[in-house]
Order: structure tokens, then C-alpha cells, then sequence
């Protein structure tokens, strides 16, 4: 799973800084922050990414019955810390067989929501505007947040987004009739503050969705 790191915006390949230019550059995006290699889910790579961010890990904490840690994945680098971080964990659905959620917190204009949402990014922006009331919310960090329905996902996932703590927060859910987790009011926890029990999280197989 390991490997060099790629744009979070489209997957492809980055130049690291040098002489021409002082941060990670795309061909296609100009500066990114650099999406990092996924590694199979662990209590340390998680220890990692949580260590080296700069914005929420957020977490389904605890997890509902059933439910795995199933990888994380981080943008940034070493010099400017993580700009964005994806959590992937998957159990039950509401209605039958296996559900997954991926629970993003990033920066403007990083571009990892949208690229996992499958939608034009950088961000939800006009899409989550209008003045219309929000779709759902969860708690997050012990504060009510509200998410609204972004439109225009590929068929097969439900995506919600809104702000917490000042960044954007994205769920995304597959299949796409999981989106009915999102309306039991979920607990978010972020990471970086929770206690010596993420050490029994239990872990279940990288989830593919990090990797596309």
C-alpha cells in the first residue's frame, strides 16, 4: 500500500519542492498539499496521522456495535503538517448488509472531500448555500453541526458536508441508502483529544475507498 505521494485532488503525481518551487506542485493543480501514502489500518498509523494534523481526526466515537476503523489518510507534509485527514470505518447498514463511512475534515481548498464525493471540488461551497435548512447533523467535538445533501455524487454514495471548528467536514457513505446512518444524530469525536482507549479501536481490513 505504500507508495509516493500523489495530488488529492485527482490521484496524480507531485513534485516535491526544489529548486524551481518551495512546495508540492501538480500538473494539473499547481500547489497542493501532498496526499501521503495509504498504509493498512493500525492503532500506529493512526497514532501517526493524529501526531503530524493540523485539522480534526474525526472519528464515529465510540464506534456503534459492529463497527471497524478500516484506514486513515492524511494531506501535508512534514513541514506544514496535515491540511486534511479522511477516517474510513464500516459495520452494519440500516437496512442490511455492510455500510462504509469516510469522515473528512480538511482546509479550503485541499480538494480531498470532493475527490472522495466524487463531485468538482475543490470544495462543497454553492452547494451547501442557498439558505435552505440543513439535512442532518451530528455532534461533533460535543457541538451540533449541521450537514447538508451535496448533489451531484456518482450514484452509489450519499455525501453531506458542512463546517466544524472552522474547517470543512464531509460524510460520505456507501451504498448510497446508508445515508440513513446520518440521520440518528452521530457522535464525532476528534481524535487528537480523545484518551488512551483509541488503543482497543478495532481495526478491520483497508477499506478501497481510500484508495480511489
Amino acid at each position: 500500500m505504500r507508495g509516493e505521494p500523489s495530488c488529492p485532488k485527482c490521484g496524480g503525481r507531485v513534485r516535491a519542492p526544489g529548486l524551481f518551487a518551495d512546495s508540492w506542485q501538480c500538473d494539473l493543480h499547481g500547489t497542493v498539499h501532498p496526499l501521503q501514502p495509504v498504509i493498512p489500518p493500525s492503532v500506529e498509523a493512526l497514532a501517526v496521522a493524529v501526531g503530524r494534523t493540523r485539522v480534526p481526526v474525526w472519528m464515529l466515537w465510540p464506534l456503534p456495535v459492529g463497527w471497524l476503523f478500516t484506514g486513515v489518510a492524511s494531506a501535508g507534509d512534514d513541514r506544514s503538517g496535515g491540511r486534511a485527514t479522511a477516517v474510513a470505518c464500516s459495520g452494519p447498514s440500516p437496512l442490511g448488509g455492510t455500510g462504509e463511512l469516510l469522515l473528512v475534515a480538511e482546509e479550503l481548498g485541499v480538494g480531498l472531500g470532493a475527490r472522495y464525493a466524487g463531485i468538482p471540488g475543490p470544495d462543497p461551497g454553492p452547494q451547501i448555500c442557498g439558505g435552505r435548512p440543513p439535512n442532518v447533523k451530528v455532534l461533533a467535538a460535543g457541538r451540533p453541526t449541521p450537514l447538508w445533501h451535496v448533489a451531484g455524487s456518482p450514484d452509489d454514495r450519499a455525501v453531506f458536508a458542512g463546517e466544524a471548528c472552522g474547517l470543512w467536514l464531509w460524510a460520505i457513505v456507501w451504498p448510497e441508502m446508508s445515508g440513513l446512518l446520518l440521520y440518528d444524530e452521530l457522535v464525532l469525536t476528534d481524535l487528537r483529544d480523545a484518551g488512551a482507549e483509541v488503543d482497543l479501536l478495532p481495526c478491520g481490513a483497508l477499506s478501497p475507498r481510500l484508495l480511489g
